[in-house]
């Protein structure tokens, strides 16, 4: 179905066949012509923008989430990433968010990532629920010591659950590594590289 909040070009197309239209209307019956015909499409075109802007769609809340946990990790803030986990969250090796917190914490203490870089290659949005898959270039600062002693970055892709809050926001209750440099792993594999 079609949602012109998560799509605005679709009246910004109507704007152009609008005045087009109007145009040829114009030009076969002079007579008809008004000032304020032409007001239609800009009014279409400026009804799109501003749909756009004050309407934010559960694609653009998720695309946040994900966007504010890929900083929050490249700038080494556990409370950015404590913000957009879900109470209720589990995955394959934390069993609770307080695991998850915990693991964060410790490893962010020292230098960690220098870049992250990533893409969205897949979102489902079944409401309540919703899952994004996104894969992620992470470069590793020079002073980590995954830089110093394995290399200096990693190719990974996950798999991230999202639940909607009963305030309409969106957070993470599950993440699943699924490959690092094009090789399947899990949770325990990192685990075991001890990194």
């Amino acid at each position: 179905m079609f949602n012109i909040f998560e799509h605005p070009w679709g009246l910004i197309t109507a704007a152009i066949i609008t005045l087009l239209v109007l145009l040829m209307v114009c030009r076969i019956f002079p007579e008809k012509r008004h000032w304020w015909q032409l007001a239609l499409p800009a009014l279409l075109a400026v009804a799109a923008f501003g749909f756009d802007f004050l309407v934010e769609t559960d694609l653009e809340k998720i695309k946040a989430v994900i966007s504010t946990g890929v900083k929050a990790v490249e700038e080494e803030n556990p409370d950015a990433i404590e913000a957009i986990i879900s109470d209720n969250y589990h995955d394959s090796y934390h069993e609770t968010k307080a695991r998850l917190m915990f693991s964060c914490r410790s490893r962010l203490l020292e230098p960690l990532v220098e870049k992250n870089i990533a893409r969205i290659v897949a979102i489902d949005i079944s409401p309540p629920t919703a899952t994004a898959t996104s894969t992620m270039r992470i470069v590793f600062d020079k002073r980590s010591l995954i830089y110093q002693n394995f290399k200096s970055e990693v190719h990974t892709k996950v798999k991230l659950d999202l639940q909607k809050q009963l305030d309409n926001n969106w957070l993470i209750n599950r993440v699943e590594i699924l490959e690092m440099d094009r090789q399947p792993v899990n949770w325990r594999d990192i685990k075991q590289a001890r990194w």
